[in-house]
């Protein structure tokens, strides 16, 4: 089961709403140093027609109005608010315009032009510049003495600002564009991320479960069953009054079932089987074999070919839980009297044969248990294989190869 990706995380498209909330101060800053500039110019400089007081008043209209409704309309509060700072603005502006023609106008259109473009979108924001140009001219032909003259010169003066502000304006809407829409694949990205994580998290869970089965039954399931076998034949032997073979028995009891303990310690502490914590595969395979020898009365020898060398911990741990595995299955099915068990070291690869003498199966009709299931994905995961035969002339032949 996966689990859905955290809704509180932080998404792209937050923090891009952040950043434009935190440059809001510096559209603030620069607006209200405009029209502190535009106030000095009145203040400074001679004064128009009706004086200086008109001017004064209508540009602290202006900063009333950002104050009031442009800095709620900047940051994207209601379109209500940037279109109520767009009029009383560019009403004050023209009448500047109208009282005192002298005044510089253009220095009040580097703040409302880029502020149409920042409050509205690209369509409502052509439009509206288009309108404030319109006006612009509007008041400045009509007043003048000769209005056809000067037609020809502020007509070009709109359309070069009109062409130059649009151009502008959607260059600039474009660039947040690419960057609104990289911020929503940024956040597909990462959701798909936590999604594939919450995927690897639950297949990394099942896999360790699966190697626990694997570990408990290689390990602790086949000590049992030894335990049984062995209690069931002191049981058989104290019958028979053998208090020597009964003792005996009772001994072999007692060092798998330490051996249990020290394999149920490795399991859970997640190291190596115990029979390789001290000793080479090759040292672990001999004991395994003697130790079967001593339980079972089958014979069971261990031989190597090739030169011996490390193999990496899992690889030796595959090898040694497929020699138990197909020891177990001699114990428990094959009623063989003889087992050999043969490790070859080959160039480019290992290979484990364990064989018997016993009645051997039918491959059309034997049980694949869990064990052999497990063995099989072990050398699986390794780049190996496990095949079981017949033997000849009988019994059963497990070959495990892995790749060195």
């Amino acid at each position: 089961m996966t689990t859905a990706p955290d809704p509180s995380a932080h998404h792209s498209s937050d923090e891009l709403a952040a950043m434009w909330r935190g440059q809001a101060k510096w559209w603030h800053l620069g607006s209200y140093a405009l029209i502190t500039t535009a106030l000095a110019i009145v203040l400074i400089g001679p004064p128009g027609p009706h004086g200086r007081l008109p001017t004064v008043l209508l540009l602290l209209g202006i900063a009333l109005a950002y104050t009031v409704f442009g800095r709620r309309g900047l940051q994207r509060e209601g379109t209500r608010f940037v279109v109520a700072y767009q009029v009383c603005a560019w009403v004050c502006l023209l009448t500047i315009i109208l009282l005192d023609p002298g005044f510089e106008s253009w220095l009040l259109f580097f703040g409302l032009f880029p502020q149409i473009w920042a409050s509205f979108e690209q369509r409502p924001a052509l439009i509206a510049t288009g309108l404030a140009l319109a006006a612009i001219f509007l008041v400045v032909v009509a007043p003048a003495d000769d209005p056809a003259a000067e037609v020809p010169g502020a007509l070009i003066s709109v359309l070069v600002s009109f062409v130059l502000s649009a151009a502008l304006g959607m260059f600039i809407h474009r660039i947040i564009g690419e960057a609104e829409q990289r911020a929503i694949v940024i956040d597909e990205l990462r959701s798909t991320r936590a999604e594939l994580a919450a995927v690897e998290r639950a297949q990394g869970i099942e896999d360790e479960r699966s190697r626990l089965s694997r570990e408990i039954h290689d390990t602790l399931a086949q000590g049992f069953t030894s335990v049984i076998a062995l209690s069931r034949a002191a049981t058989s032997a104290l019958d028979r009054e053998d208090v020597a073979t009964t003792r005996e028995r009772l001994a072999m009891i007692e060092a798998t079932a330490v051996d249990n303990l020290a394999e149920a310690r490795i399991i859970v502490a997640e190291l190596t089987p115990g029979h390789l914590q001290t000793r080479t595969l090759v040292e672990a395979l001999d004991r395994l074999a003697d130790t079967m020898t001593r339980e079972t009365g089958i014979h069971v020898s261990s031989c190597v070919t090739g030169q011996p060398a490390p193999l990496g911990a899992n690889a030796e741990v595959v090898v040694l839980r497929g020699a138990q595995e197909a020891l177990s299955n001699v114990r428990r099915h094959s009623g063989a009297r003889v087992a050999e068990v043969a490790l070859r070291y080959e160039p480019t690869r290992v290979a484990l044969e364990v064989s018997d003498d016993g009645s051997g199966f039918d491959p059309t009709t034997v049980h694949r248990g869990f064990g052999l299931d497990g063995l099989r994905s072990r050398a699986t995961e390794l780049g190996g294989d496990v095949t079981v035969v017949p033997g000849q002339p009988r019994g059963t032949r497990l070959v495990m190869e892995l790749p060195r």
